[in-house]
């Protein structure tokens, strides 16, 4: 790439200048971020006895990895697979060390720059001039999902409504879209956010796709319309909007937000540890450093505080919320912190299994589900117990597909299957409050 072209397209990039209503935009499919994950290696590893773990645990304190599932050495588990992001300087490295320990391994992702580059390739054969050719089975920037939320404002002010909660770290505007029939100020309510960790980008695919069905079926679609015409549904498409931003232009397995540190280089906290529920204790680290960093206090992150303070305000109206994640293909409900069991445990419970009934009814596709300490591990600070312990009794989080073949680079072939199986779910959790065991 000659020096002209690279300095215009990193200029492109840090403008932010993306207008998907044209056939301008930043080439973010050519950036491609300089190449910089040429020779990478996605690792499975399956500790098959506590040696095993602790051997892993100690290795990967003293080596630059990017752990993908689990997201902490610390939550290592025996029997358990180990997903890891390897540089192409330590792989070799890595394959002899676990040989010799016979650790059982392979490699799930031989070349990390190949796999993105299939993975965002497919945008360049698709023009996306009109909100009516906007592409739903592709992945988006930022800046063309909100420019996408301004249009979708504009043409369907009848039963959608766009606003602020606040703004990033960066300044970015923190959008929530409305969804349902105007006139009920009263009703029950449904929460759904994605995009909460940066790297996740299925997340924003399916809160838009949600958008886009809502919209289209309610003429036609009968328990799609009682469900809009009942309940109102906030849409957040990005909470982490600038570690979004960042993934596209820099890092596309950053996880993080972006807020500076002031005795650390490192940037941002995980925003699924910063809620004020159990903060900083097991499963959540005090490194800002580390990818489970819960930060300085609880809610110091913006956008965190920005949407706990909008939740607490319609705590009444608020019965459902939905945190939209990957991947794992799970469906999780509290407690994230502690192993007991929640009071209204047989009524969550009864809509998780008829939630991945219904996702499964889709492609077959299976779902595990319950209680996230133990279906997943333990954590503390997340946004689902928080909202759980604010009195929202059915709060979930979905990690969408898939299982660690592709991880975080679902194909853009995914997005369709995997959002209209999770559309059916999402939809059986919402009609689940109209009934008797919702409250």
């Amino acid at each position: 790439m000659g020096m002209s072209l690279r300095h215009s397209l990193r200029t492109a990039v840090l403008l932010g200048c993306v207008i998907i209503y044209s056939n301008v935009g930043c080439p973010v499919d050519a950036y491609l971020y300089n190449n910089r994950y040429a020779g990478d290696q996605v690792f499975r590893i399956t500790p098959d006895s506590l040696k095993d773990v602790e051997l892993l645990q100690k290795l990967f304190q003293n080596m630059t990895v990017d752990l993908w599932q689990p997201n902490s050495a610390s939550l290592i588990q025996e029997g358990s697979p180990v997903d890891v992001h390897v540089g192409r300087t330590l792989t070799q490295g890595l394959h002899l060390h676990l040989q010799q320990k016979h650790i059982q391994h392979k490699v799930l992702i031989p070349n990390l720059q190949k796999e993105i580059e299939k993975q965002t390739g497919y945008r360049s054969a698709r023009k996306r001039r009109s909100v009516l050719q906007y592409d739903y089975e592709v992945y988006h920037s930022l800046e063309e999902i909100q420019s996408w939320m301004f249009e979708m404002n504009r043409t369907h002010s009848h039963l959608l409504d766009m606003f602020s909660v606040g703004r990033s770290y960066e300044g970015r505007p923190l959008y929530v879209l409305q969804l349902g029939k105007r006139g009920r100020p009263y009703r029950k309510a449904v929460w759904i956010d994605c995009g909460v960790h940066a790297r996740e980008w299925i997340g924003p695919a399916f809160c838009q796709w949600f958008v886009r069905e809502a919209l289209n079926s309610y003429q036609h679609d009968s328990g799609m319309r009682r469900l809009m015409n009942q309940l109102a549904f906030y849409i957040m498409p990005v909470l982490n909007v600038d570690g979004y931003h960042y993934s596209w232009t820099t890092d596309r397995f950053w996880r993080k937000t972006r807020s500076k540190n002031h005795k650390y280089h490192c940037r941002g906290v995980d925003a699924n540890r910063n809620w004020k529920v159990k903060w900083c204790e097991e499963g959540a680290s005090s490194h800002p450093c580390d990818e489970t960093y819960c930060g300085p206090s609880p809610e110091s992150e913006p956008e965190v505080k920005a949407v706990a303070k909008f939740l607490r305000k319609h705590r009444k109206q608020v019965k459902a919320y939905i945190s939209i994640h990957a991947y794992a293909q799970m469906l999780l409900y509290p407690y994230s912190y502690k192993y007991t069991m929640i009071p209204n445990f047989n009524c969550v419970e009864s809509a998780a299994h008829n939630a991945v009934t219904a996702l499964y009814s889709a492609y077959g596709v299976r779902y595990r589900y319950g209680p996230a300490s133990t279906t997943l591990y333990v954590s503390s600070g997340s946004s689902m117990d928080w909202a759980y312990k604010n009195g929202i009794q059915y709060a979930f989080a979905f990690e969408l597909r898939d299982t660690g073949y592709f991880g975080f680079l679902l194909p853009e072939a995914q997005i369709n299957p995997t959002c209209t199986e999770t559309m059916r779910a999402v939809k059986a959790i919402a009609s689940g409050l109209l009934k008797k065991c919702a409250v």
